[in-house]
């Protein structure tokens, strides 16, 4: 792909993805072919902030982590009311990072 796309793409999305994720993923992506780069253009991705509002406000129930797949964890926080509290805590630093991890492995498994 050439590099004009590749670094418009992880301009615009790289808030979706940790710091050092981005420079290993800008390489894979002047790598990628111009059939897997219309399946990545297209790709959605979950945006960090609303993670986070999510596991603010509805943490406790498990909405944060249903919101990004993790079905075991969300029905765990759901049945525990968030651990009691202290898992929802927990994520509540620790959610966003989740975010993009999800987000990085989501795209490189396109890769």
């Amino acid at each position: 792909m050439t590099m004009d796309k590749v670094d418009q793409f992880m301009l615009i999305n790289a808030k979706y993805f940790r710091e050092e994720q981005v420079q290993p993923l800008r390489n894979a992506l002047l790598a990628a072919d111009e059939e897997k780069w219309n399946l990545i253009t297209s790709m959605q991705f979950k945006d960090p902030m609303v993670s986070f509002l999510l596991s603010f406000f509805l943490g406790e129930l498990g909405v944060d982590r249903f919101y990004l797949g993790d079905t075991g964890m969300g029905v765990g926080k759901l049945i525990t009311c968030g651990g009691l509290g202290i898992w929802w805590l927990i994520d509540l630093f620790l959610i966003m990072g989740a975010t993009r991890d999800k987000n990085y492995f989501r795209l490189t498994s396109m890769l």
